[in-house]
């Protein structure tokens, strides 16, 4: 059978309305619904228990926000280093960063300022915020004026 599309990338938080809150006011995703599950899907999940699916929709990309009833997650939370195998961020295109980083602290999200970088031969700024769980861990902002390169 051949791949199809993709989908969406799960991430595993502490608290569902403190992390949908960032999604949706940080970074402008819209929420398109809610399931709970209880032990069907325990043998995907490998772990038993029950948690809470919120999927996040902005433009194509979504992102599923999990939440287990037990409040029993893994994890310190801090920012993982970019050569630690895996997943290291998602990106997305902005004109100005400042504005969400005023919007991420106030959302218990995180801004990086010294993270940012310019690229001298595109004159990209590429600078990281985390959420607040430090989920995914870093979310970097190509910050450019004109055409996207």
């Amino acid at each position: 059978m051949a791949l199809q599309t993709f989908s969406h990338v799960g991430i595993c938080v502490r608290d569902l309305d403190r992390s949908t809150r960032f999604y949706v006011d940080v970074l402008g995703f819209a929420e398109l619904f809610t399931m709970h599950f209880d032990d069907e899907l325990a043998a995907t999940m490998e772990r038993a228990g029950g948690f809470t699916s919120r999927m996040l929709r902005r433009d194509d990309v979504r992102v599923e926000l999990l939440a287990w009833d037990d409040g029993r997650v893994d994890g310190d939370g801090a920012r993982r280093p970019m050569d630690q195998l895996g997943f290291t961020h998602l990106c997305f295109r902005v004109d100005d960063a400042t504005e969400l980083f005023e919007l991420a602290d106030r959302a218990g999200g995180a801004a990086h300022p010294a993270t940012a970088t310019t690229l001298a031969d595109t004159g990209v700024t590429v600078v990281y915020l985390t959420d607040p769980d430090g989920a995914f861990h870093d979310i970097s902002m190509d910050v450019r004026a004109g055409e996207i390169v």
